[in-house]
């Protein structure tokens, strides 16, 4: 193969010329353009063993079982069950060894404002092996179902396209999935490997391949490293989110987030109900120089996975951006724990555009659902000066603003934080940690400490003393 990009058409037509491709297509709802793309190219009854679009949630159910929603991995997972199983029961004797089989399925629902969907292949990478699985979430952004349909079409045949022969470079995968196709059209939010063929791909490093390469704005994986997707985790819950660096992550980044969970939870339209709890890394805390390190990411993951916690990779620099992306998914309460100084940059009107409305368009984003700050005490070391919501110096020209959001509730202090911990510096930490001084294990949570010595991570060095007792 050449590295020349090939348009939609000519990649159905070399799967359909490809002699060892074989296999079944199966659409319902609004995703009937795929199969479509290659029966247009020409040589399908090569590529095609069958075809099934079910409109009927009846027909569906009875085919793939019941389910309570139809646009969901749920579904999209029994119908690659269902379909490749079958496959392989009636073919596997008179065409196994020589075919590599495949199941291509998707599930998705257009809408004038928008659609999205679940798309996904299980295939054999080369004939008579096991079975490996490639599944993406899709939102698609055009306004016509039309044009919806033909994103899903081109979205489709990338994906197989990919799967066949660049599976031994998921990070090209991902990069053409877009191919014909641009950001302001479809986006990718979701993307899971699985299977003899990815048995070296880290699904987190993928989330962050998503973002990285702007197929979305931000990615999803939980503690156990599992790729998943925004309505998954967040569908008519509320959700608190701490924004870090976690380089590493300390006792006092950990006491503003448990700080303000004891807070969000006392509102009282949570009812006690435990909120999701996101711990959020943009690129921009990722990226030294130019670049983004990949081990050093794994590390920081590796530790937040050691408190249970759900990670987010996202490429919002604007806290408007990232509460107005989580309004898509749920619209039960949003808290946010920020430390005080980063009021300062909320309340900058350089950070807000001014085709969002400017700064009150953009806090009208970040303070609807209803959102709350959660603000937790910043005490700058060179002065001595503890920074609070209540001695804020906001601008004279936003007092009556700043006013009105704390005397209705947006912008509350965190209570009851911890004196002793306001001078923990991360950067410090690191340092730290790196040169073999054993007194940082008293400033981060004794399960990151216990991780961070395990796993060797952020250059840890061993004391001098502890390598001596130990030899």
């Amino acid at each position: 193969m050449t590295n020349e990009k090939l348009d939609t058409n000519q990649k159905a037509r070399q799967i359909n010329l490809d002699a060892k491709r074989y296999g079944t297509f199966a659409e319902i709802g609004a995703g009937q353009e795929v199969v479509r793309s290659f029966f247009r190219a020409g040589g399908a009854a090569s590529t095609v063993a069958k075809t099934i679009s079910a409109y009927d949630m009846a027909v569906s159910d009875a085919i793939y079982g019941p389910t309570d929603y139809y646009v969901s991995r749920h579904r999209l997972q029994a119908m690659l069950d269902y379909e490749y199983n079958l496959l392989l029961e009636r073919l596997d004797k008179t065409r196994g060894g020589k075919d590599a089989f495949f199941a291509f399925a998707d599930t998705v629902a257009t809408h004038r404002e928008g659609g999205n969907g679940w798309m996904g292949v299980r295939f054999q990478a080369e004939s008579g092996s096991d079975p490996s699985e490639v599944l993406i979430h899709v939102r698609m952004l055009d306004k016509e179902s039309i044009r919806q349909q033909e994103a899903l079409g081109f979205i489709g045949v990338n994906l197989l396209h990919g799967a066949f022969y660049s599976h031994r470079e998921p990070e090209a995968l991902i990069r053409s999935l877009l191919d014909n196709l641009t950001w302001e059209r479809v986006e990718v939010d979701m993307i899971s490997f699985a299977g003899p063929a990815f048995v070296h791909v880290d699904n987190r490093l993928m989330a962050l391949q998503l973002v990285q390469q702007d197929l979305t704005e931000a990615a999803m994986f939980t503690a156990k490293g599992e790729a998943v997707q925004w309505g998954e985790v967040l569908y008519r819950k509320p959700v608190l989110v701490l924004r870090g660096s976690f380089l590493p992550m300390t006792r006092a980044t950990m006491d503003v987030l448990e700080r303000a969970l004891e807070q969000f939870v006392r509102e009282p339209e949570l009812k006690g109900e435990p909120p999701v709890v996101l711990l959020e890394m943009t690129l921009r805390q990722l990226t030294t120089g130019e670049q983004i390190d990949e081990t050093d990411f794994l590390n920081r993951a590796n530790m937040l996975s050691a408190l249970g916690k759900t990670v987010l990779v996202s490429n919002f620099r604007r806290f408007h951006r990232l509460a107005a992306y989580l309004s898509r998914y749920t619209k039960r309460s949003i808290g946010l724990a920020v430390g005080a100084s980063k009021l300062a940059e909320i309340f900058d009107a350089s950070f807000y555009n001014e085709d969002e409305g400017g700064m009150l368009g953009g806090l009208g984003q970040l303070f609807k659902n209803p959102a709350r700050l959660y603000v937790y005490p910043h005490f700058d070391l060179p002065t001595g000066h503890k920074l609070t919501v209540e001695n804020f110096p906001i601008p004279p020209d936003l007092r009556h603003l700043y006013a009105h959001l704390r005397e209705n509730r947006f912008i509350l202090g965190i209570e009851n934080s911890s004196a002793e911990l306001l001078t923990i510096r991360s950067a410090d930490v690191l340092a730290r940690i790196r040169t073999g001084d054993s007194s940082w294990e008293q400033l981060v949570p004794p399960v990151i400490a216990e991780i961070i010595k395990r796993d060797g991570l952020f250059g840890y060095r061993e004391s001098p003393v502890t390598a001596a007792r130990s030899s």
